[in-house]
């Protein structure tokens, strides 16, 4: 059921994004009388689709191949590769006969509806939800760290002054990409000590597999629930009881807890308690995995939320947006310098994992701006078959004053069809890989 959810969301997700792209092609095609054969959801490879039906000159369709859609344009070279139609005399209503800068328009205006839907995205939510967020202030007892934050010198307790030099005012920021994109100084107070802790160009590797926790707020030993069936509740601990020692060690937070009661899998280990100033001692048995089945108090570190009138979050979401946009152009640009690996490249599959396999508007439309963002950015790349492909051959025929001939736009299609199809694979093989731990 949880896959089904997963596939759900994202076929709903993709494809209201995908029909807001096209129509912006369209849109634009038709208010420059360009005639528009096609407007299909998905693809109907080798002339397959699910249903299609015709309307005035376009016929409208839902094909069967789910890696996107597509208009097909009169007089253009795409992916329909429709050389026939090429050979003819160009027509006035043909996209080859209009000028240079409506065809920029036209194949830009897939982008841009895909940014103008990002920003509307986040402006709503923002309006509707406000800005949650965990003041820096209120870390009081510092963070406590996973091993790849540990692994860069961090170290639990410690307390995130700055980034950059600029102050830390949300803790949030220690998790964004500002931080994680790696090249970064972080202004760190231990102790009664200041010292700065470099952030490695490669950081985003060892972060981006979503299984390492980073750094998330100290919390103290407090037991804010119980897992019916393990060592805790059969040992009768209860919601509210903070652990002051484990095996005769004191603790205090959480993150001392877990290694010691870790030495004990399979055993019993001593946990000294305090429940409303009474000292009691329990002996709780570990299982193997070295759980004993309570959750800390995650409640402890107040948030605050800040409501914005419809107006004010305008800019707030806008800025969402772009940070948004920008961040895939920097994971791109690390890419291709070898800072960052391509196994961090997701296919739908990893996508569908992100939704998740339980269903939440506020996530999924969180995640559908995201990805209309990353949609728009990954359109706009100078690759052969992509918006961006057409865009460069565009701009060079408005430079030279002449077009690309025929037949270097149809090898460069097939080129760009070609490359797209090989990343589709090394996308997918990527998640399939992850899923076996590989």
């Amino acid at each position: 059921m949880n896959g089904l959810i997963m596939a759900g969301q994202l076929l709903l997700g993709l494809s209201i994004l995908v029909i807001l792209h096209e129509l912006g092609h369209f849109l634009a095609a038709r208010a420059f009388g360009i005639k528009v054969e096609k407007f299909y959801l998905f693809f109907d490879a080798w002339g397959f689709k699910l249903f299609s039906f015709k309307k005035g000159d376009v016929e409208y369709g839902v094909g069967w191949l789910p890696l996107g859609g597509y208009v097909k344009i009169a007089g253009m070279i795409d992916e329909s590769m429709d050389t026939e139609q090429m050979a003819q005399p160009a027509q006035p209503w043909e996209f080859r006969s209009k000028p240079a800068w409506q065809r920029l328009i036209v194949m830009l205006g897939g982008i841009i509806v895909n940014v103008i839907v990002g920003i509307i995205i986040f402006w709503m939510l923002t309006f509707k939800y406000g800005e949650t967020f965990t003041p820096n202030s209120a870390v009081v007892n510092g963070i406590q760290v996973g091993k790849v934050a540990s692994d860069i010198g961090l170290k639990n307790g410690d307390k995130i002054l700055a980034i950059n030099g600029n102050k830390v005012i949300r803790f949030e920021e220690l998790k964004s990409s500002k931080v994680l994109m790696g090249n970064t100084m972080l202004t760190v107070i231990r102790g009664d000590k200041t010292i700065e802790i470099q952030v490695p160009d490669d950081f985003l590797n060892k972060v981006a597999d979503g299984k390492s926790l980073f750094a998330e707020p100290r919390l103290k030993s407090i037991v804010d629930s119980l897992m019916s069936g393990y060592g805790a509740v059969k040992a009768g601990m209860k919601v509210g009881d903070r652990i002051t020692a484990v095996d005769g060690v004191p603790v205090t937070y959480q993150d001392e807890v877990k290694p010691l009661v870790l030495k004990k899998k399979g055993k019993t280990v001593a946990l000294s308690i305090d429940r409303n100033g009474q000292p009691l001692e329990l002996n709780v048995t570990v299982d193997t995995a070295g759980a004993i089945g309570f959750y800390g108090h995650f409640n402890e570190i107040k948030r605050k939320t800040i409501n914005y009138s419809l107006f004010a979050a305008l800019p707030i979401g806008a800025n969402m947006a772009w940070s948004t946009f920008m961040d895939n152009a920097k994971g791109i640009g690390k890419m291709i310098t070898g800072k960052v690996s391509a196994r961090n490249i997701s296919s739908p599959i990893g996508i569908a994992k992100v939704y998740g396999g339980t269903f939440d508007w506020v996530k999924f439309w969180t995640l559908t701006g995201l990805i209309s963002m990353a949609l728009a950015f990954m359109n706009l790349l100078p690759i052969p078959g992509l918006d961006g492909g057409h865009v460069v051959f565009l701009l060079i025929e408005m430079v030279q004053r002449k077009p690309v001939s025929e037949k270097v736009l149809e090898k460069a299609q097939i080129a760009g069809f070609v490359i797209l199809i090989s990343l589709m694979v090394f996308a997918f093989g990527n998640d399939i890989l992850k899923i076996f731990g590989k």
